[in-house]
């Protein structure tokens, strides 16, 4: 596909086309791209992106030849001064990531802290993006929402971690990998207990899945179903409290206990959980001396 666009569009790109210019690409259809976006790239001194062979597939369908600098995770700090040097010698320099929004969950907001640091002209070219298209899809609560981003791979960690959100009052939303999703689940289970959620897979792309349900159903569902594929995106419902019985908040308890104890004493853990569950100290504490004996 050759890129063909009336005169005026162009001329209107050519007045914007300096400094840094951060460029949302499509998250999985290619036909998802602005028209501002097309010709910043296709204008740009230069490009820099996460993976240069996944940038040039979107490039070439849209005829478009470009120089392109890799900057990801790995090599930002020796890039990143080059790019920088670039912008100040008056090159424009457009920034993507392989998908959807720049700076979402990879190094762009260091190049842009430091470009607004030298006086370096910042803009946005919005567009797709991974969280906000599952969001709205999910027909959870958009009013409020918090990104968490790519939660830790073990258990532990990614249980001490979602605990930190479990006092806020709205959708949460996170990014997962295929392999830990049953795993991330599980512990989502544990720390929120039964809530609401979605799980979004392959988002705009041919084989796109939404599944809604509570936590249960879905554990339940990628046990049955465990060989999943594709990009994840995890949404649940914390905007109401969790209404659980004297049992659920025991069991619970002895969840959160497992976690809490590694990291502080008996006494400590109990007035926490007691307080986060409104439970008995007392019986925490006890489930507590009980799980040190075993």
């Amino acid at each position: 596909m050759t890129l063909s666009l009336p005169p005026n569009c162009l001329d209107s790109i050519k007045t914007s086309m300096q400094g840094l210019i951060l460029v949302a690409t499509p998250i999985g259809n290619l036909s998802d791209i602005s028209l501002r976006g097309l010709l910043t790239l296709q204008q740009a001194d230069m490009i820099a992106c996460e993976d240069t062979r996944v940038t040039r597939k979107l490039l070439e369908h849209y005829g478009i030849q470009a120089k392109l600098q890799s900057y990801h995770d790995h090599n930002a700090a020796k890039i990143q001064p080059l790019l920088i040097h670039h912008l100040k010698q008056g090159h424009s320099l457009a920034l993507v990531c392989d998908s959807g929004t720049p700076l979402i969950s990879d190094p762009g907001y260091k190049l842009v802290q430091a470009a607004i640091m030298e006086g370096i002209s910042v803009q946005t070219i919005p567009g797709a993006s991974a969280l906000l298209t599952g969001l709205v899809i999910s027909g959870l609560p958009t009013h409020q929402f918090l990104f968490a981003g790519f939660p830790p791979p073990r258990s532990a960690a990614r249980q001490k971690f979602l605990q930190a959100f479990s006092s806020i009052c709205a959708t949460l939303v996170f990014f997962e990998s295929p392999q830990r999703l049953q795993d991330s689940l599980k512990d989502c289970l544990t720390v929120f207990g039964n809530k609401p959620a979605a799980v979004g897979r392959e988002l705009t792309k041919m084989f796109e899945e939404i599944r809604r349900g509570d936590l249960q159903d879905l554990v339940d569902y990628y046990q049955r179903n465990p060989l999943v594929k594709g990009e994840i995106v995890v949404m649940i419902d914390l905007t109401k409290p969790l209404i659980l019985s004297p049992e659920e908040k025991e069991d619970m308890a002895a969840s959160l206990l497992q976690q809490y104890l590694p990291l502080m004493s008996v006494k400590e853990a109990a007035k926490k959980i007691s307080d986060e569950l409104d439970i008995s100290k007392k019986i925490v504490y006890n489930q507590a001396l009980v799980l040190q004996k075993k």
